[in-house]
């Protein structure tokens, strides 16, 4: 929304931060998990999460790095809770282990914050051996979200709150590749285009939190599950973009992209808003909800994604297929 002071239905707009749209909330007994919370508007997320009472677990790939982001944040906001952990979403392994040490924990999760992810780099193939985009930003965020919905569902049921699912997408998932997801040709370096990867990774996000509300209804479960846009922030997500074109971008950054605060917010909103109550599968954009492209509403597509990643994880499990 290239008007930022235009505000929308939620009284919010591109330009409100992520500690104004949760002004007065209070999320004291809350549990979250935000994933890549050691940089960029992860850090940000962490901090107004933790400012509002919420026991932060920040699921981070350097754990150094993250615990310097906690000792930050813990400087600025007094009292704040908040503990590091080992996450690689490109490694199952690693998405498999930090599961069951959360579990192994006895930690509640109240909110689950899908926000790491890697933005149009070169071809390169996972630990697994998938797309690297496909992994992290979508399989990864699949994988450890099917592994922590039971942890959910009872502490929803427990603490009788509504738990809240947030996939971080981005509109650059209204440029995928043209079919929207190559199922047949994830690992296609010939035909591999950086920022249409991307876009199917991110489409997939949306796609992902539609089906999950899907199934979370028809489960009769107290979870939403929803997806935005973050907006455009000059962050290190970028760092595969040549010199040339960042200093294209800079220069008239200052009309455009948004402030790490700014950049936080939608996330923010939609994982602690009384505003946002009840409110499941929907698509944000600068803390208000939006529309993204027709192929992110199709259900079947939606169930065809699930199926495909359930079928990449499962495989990739040791105990099925060798293939590739």
């Amino acid at each position: 929304m290239w008007f930022f002071g235009k505000k929308g239905a939620s009284g919010f707009s591109a330009r409100s931060t992520a500690e104004e749209v949760t002004h007065g909330v209070d999320g004291t007994g809350l549990t979250a998990i935000v994933t890549g919370a050691s940089s960029g508007i992860g850090v940000e997320t962490a901090r107004v999460l933790a400012l509002r009472g919420v026991h932060v677990v920040m699921a981070v790939r350097n754990t150094g790095s993250g615990a310097k982001v906690k000792e930050d944040i813990v400087n600025r906001v007094p009292g704040a809770k908040l503990d590091v952990m080992e996450l690689d979403l490109s490694s199952m392994d690693s998405v498999r282990k930090f599961a069951s040490d959360y579990k192994s924990s006895g930690r509640p999760l109240n909110l689950l914050i899908n926000n790491a992810g890697i933005m149009a780099c070169p071809f390169m193939l996972s630990k697994d051996n998938i797309e690297l985009q496909f992994a992290t930003n979508h399989l990864g965020h699949f994988l450890l979200t099917k592994l922590l919905l039971d942890t959910m569902k009872n502490t929803s049921r427990e603490s009788k709150r509504e738990g809240r699912i947030v996939n971080l997408s981005s509109e650059a998932h209204r440029y995928s590749y043209p079919e929207g997801v190559r199922f047949d040709k994830i690992n296609d370096k010939s035909s591999y285009s950086s920022i249409r990867a991307y876009g199917q990774s991110k489409l997939c996000n949306i796609l992902h939190a539609n089906e999950l509300t899907k199934q979370l209804k028809e489960d009769g479960v107290n979870i939403t599950a929803n997806s935005l846009h973050p907006g455009a922030i000059m962050t290190n997500l970028g760092r595969y973009f040549n010199s040339y074109l960042a200093g294209a971008v800079g220069a008239v950054a200052k009309y455009v992209l948004k402030t790490v605060p700014q950049g936080a917010a939608t996330t923010c909103y939609v994982a602690l808003s009384p505003q946002v109550t009840g409110v499941t599968g929907e698509y944000f954009l600068d803390s208000n909800i939006a529309k993204p492209i027709s192929l992110a509403k199709d259900s079947e597509l939606a169930k065809k994604v699930w199926d495909f990643s359930t079928k990449l994880t499962e495989s990739q499990s040791g105990e099925s297929s060798t293939s590739n």
